[in-house]
């Protein structure tokens, strides 16, 4: 009997979609279109395992296929699923398995389903690796790093049957009041591209497609209200916002999803210039574009009726849906003309392709554990990101690092010892024991004799100081105060949650939720009890470093009592504790760099450093600058940065190349990890009004005690182009000023000039 041409996995991928497409019903097309089932309702418990449920069989037969299921695995509050009826590592391989082989054997086509995952940092799914969160990738400044964990968490993910990560890439963090921030890895586009080829690539090396989000300007809702409205032009769209989804596409992304916010008055989701024109027409994308959760039934506001809700998005360039009933009635949007069924065509293919690129029509289960791809350890990976990402804000008085000599150190404040306060939104239930506190970290690091004492002191949020004397007694009788503040996204059973996830927050913080999706504030500073407790430690007179545990940069007012040192820690994972403690006492340097700048109040924002150079004087109340600002970063040593050098002083606008020469030296007595950063400063010319400076490259440095290093910019079209009148990217006459130094607002310049004629470059 002869196979029919889409079951030949010789033939090209092209010509089997267009085979199989040849075949499908008008309903079976609207089935691969579509994601509308939780995946945590496709199973249950039983007896010692798991079988799949009534409700899965009937979505399975309702179109005869089934395109994508999403969260197969999750596990969370939201999802309600835990250790008690959730799949662990060893039933989720068995149970995608069982997925897949009921669609296979129970519909004509016998086309293989897509199951997606959370990846956000780390799969989201019980006994899954958990990763600091992005922001925390972000204050590492170290790409290859995140490369091989995101490699490690993909295999991970695959080896429990699942093909699609989910991974949060696309965002910047432009006003640090949205309750995301956390999954953001940056304010600034470069750095925040950067690491854009490594979930590709390195989720490739593990037989995973990456679906990037959220796609576009999500970060930059009016007054950082989560899927509120932005206030974009095209030009800060294509200027700021497009940077990290242009990489993700040129390394080969699978696919993007459509962010719930809105563009020019059309929500992304429905936005054919952001979808069709720019996304597959200019930049030639041929992945898929998922929709974000229930963001095509909210187009019905504009539609008046979900059939012309699922045609707009159909038509504006979405491919898949999540959880939408709309999509469902694609059906009927054709038979009514509201869409031509060529479009829908369209969408299918680019299903259909994705399938059989992924071999899923060879090979539809779960690879044996043999067969998986052998990949470094994500945890120990996780664990080197947590130490990398730790940044030194403020030190005075030379308290850092920690001697072991000390007799007794006093561990205070509500995220001294939570797991599940440094481990960020979108994470599954941990197994007892399975983390690494600050406090146990601290224990774990002390010599042997030194008393290690604790007390919250105060809660995460709200007024209340009853426990204040206790923690303040016991930083009297201390050497050290370690007090740990900041923030928590951890989910409870207590929280509220819209249809989407997200925490319904209204005007309460949900379950002592301060950051995550839905969590978004008003006022960035500290709440009122640790603010009381900081205040009442610090009188004491015992010095006091501040470890801040959170995934926003809370406005620090100069801090409002003194404190010998500061320190971020950008929620760091399970095992964050031991990487803290490592920097507190020198074991590790603080090598972290500020991703974002640190305003001193929510009422002076914005204060992203890259904002439009109009000189402006500032607030007469206030500084209009950060408290810390974008790359800021100290350590236990000193350096000096010589002046830059050029290798010539003008270049010409088709094909210019030189290079940026830069030497530290470290004058100190500890060894330097030195991040050396490149900005570029439009002095003159150019299509449009220039921004204060704009970063363009980075360099780590590893310098021993009173040596020197020399940091080396290769300087070409990527480095000083900017966005034209025409939206694209190109090099423009005129003049720049290339400026290095340790963060963005401790910079040296040299001028070079860029000239319309090649034969003036010298």
């Amino acid at each position: 009997m002869t196979l029919p041409l889409y079951r030949d996995p010789a033939a090209p991928v092209p010509d089997r979609v267009r085979d199989l497409l040849g075949r499908m019903t008008l309903a079976e097309k609207v089935g691969q279109v579509n994601q509308r089932m939780y995946g945590w309702d496709a199973y249950e418990r039983a007896g010692d395992g798991h079988r799949l449920t009534d409700a899965f069989r009937a979505e399975v037969a309702a179109f005869d296929g089934m395109g994508a299921l999403y969260g197969l695995q999750r596990a969370d509050a939201w999802s309600g699923v835990g250790f008690a009826d959730g799949l662990d590592a060893r039933d989720g391989a068995r149970t995608a398995a069982a997925v897949q082989r009921y669609v296979m054997d129970h519909t004509r086509l016998g086309i293989p389903v897509l199951l997606v995952e959370e990846m956000p940092h780390g799969h989201q799914a019980l006994d899954g690796t958990v990763l600091p969160v992005n922001l925390a990738v972000g204050a590492t400044w170290d790409p290859d790093l995140y490369a091989d964990a995101v490699a490690g968490a993909a295999a991970e993910l695959r080896a429990r049957g699942a093909h699609i990560a989910l991974v949060s890439a696309l965002d910047l963090v432009r006003d640090p009041r949205w309750g995301r921030s956390e999954e953001c890895f940056s304010e600034d586009p470069y750095l925040a591209a950067h690491p854009r080829p490594a979930p590709r690539s390195s989720a490739r090396r593990a037989g995973v497609a990456v679906v990037l989000k959220h796609f576009a300007g999500q970060g930059a809702t009016v007054g950082g209200r989560n899927s509120a409205a932005t206030e974009l032009g095209p030009r800060e769209l294509h200027e700021v916002h497009l940077a990290a989804a242009r990489a993700g596409v040129a390394a080969g992304a699978a696919g993007v999803m459509a962010a719930y916010n809105e563009f020019d008055g059309l929500p992304c989701v429905a936005n054919r210039y952001l979808l069709t024109d720019l996304l597959r027409t200019e930049w030639g994308f041929e992945g898929v574009v998922m929709a974000d959760g229930t963001a095509v039934d909210r187009l019905v506001r504009l539609t008046g009726d979900p059939v012309s809700a699922g045609a707009l998005a159909l038509d504006a360039g979405c491919d898949l849906s999540l959880w939408d009933a709309s999509f469902t009635r694609l059906g009927e949007a054709v038979e009514r003309g509201l869409v031509s069924e060529s479009a829908l065509d369209a969408a299918v293919a680019r299903v259909l392709t994705l399938k059989f690129r992924l071999g899923l029509f060879e090979q539809p289960l779960p690879p044996a554990r043999s067969e998986t791809v052998e990949l470094p350890d994500p945890a120990e990976l996780g664990e080197r990101i947590a130490r990398a990402s730790v940044t030194l804000l403020a030190h005075e008085g030379g308290v850092l690092p920690l001697s072991r000599a000390v007799r007794r150190i006093a561990v205070l404040g509500p995220n001294a010892d939570s797991v599940a306060q440094q481990i960020g939104d979108y994470t599954a239930p941990q197994r007892p024991g399975g983390g690494i506190t600050v406090l146990e970290g601290i224990r774990a690091a002390v010599a042997a004799g030194t008393e290690v004492v604790h007390d919250r002191g105060c809660a995460l949020v709200g007024d209340d100081v009853s426990g204040v004397p206790a923690a303040v007694a016991l930083a009297a009788g201390s050497d050290v105060a370690v007090l740990v503040l900041g923030g928590s996204s951890a989910r409870s059973p207590d929280t509220v949650f819209d249809a989407n996830g997200a925490a319904v927050t209204g005007t309460g913080t949900p379950s002592g939720m301060t950051c995550g999706e839905g969590v978004d504030l008003a006022d960035l500073a500290l709440p009122p009890g640790q603010r009381a407790l900081l205040t009442a430690v610090s009188a004491t007179g015992t010095p006091v470093v501040v470890v801040l545990v959170q995934g926003r940069p809370h406005a620090l007012t100069e801090l409002d009592a003194p404190a010998a040192a500061v320190l971020s820690a950008w929620y760091p994972g399970p095992r964050g504790g031991r990487a803290v403690a490592e920097v507190l006492f020198g074991d590790a340097e603080p090598r972290g760099r500020l991703p974002v700048s640190v305003p001193r109040s929510a009422a002076q924002l914005p204060v992203y450093y890259n904002g439009k150079d109009h000189r402006y004087r500032g607030y007469a109340d206030q500084s209009a600058g950060p408290l810390h600002a974008f790359g800021h970063g100290l350590s236990y040593t000193s350096v000096v940065y010589g002046a830059p050098r050029l290798s010539q002083a003008r270049v010409g606008t088709r094909a210019p190349r030189l290079t940026c020469r830069v030497t530290v030296r470290n004058t100190g007595s500890r060894p330097a990890e030195e991040t050396v950063q490149l900005y570029v400063r439009r002095l003159s010319g150019g299509s449009s009004w220039p921004r204060v400076r704009e970063l363009r490259g980075f360099v780590r440095l590893t310098i021993a005690p009173g040596e020197e290093a020399e940091a080396v910019f290769e300087v070409d079209r990527d480095t000083l182009a900017s966005v034209g009148r025409d939206l694209r990217l190109a090099v423009e006459p005129g003049l720049v000023e290339l400026e290095t130094g340790p963060a963005s607002d401790r910079t040296t310049g040299v001028r070079l000039e860029i000239t319309d004629s090649e034969s003036n470059a010298t």
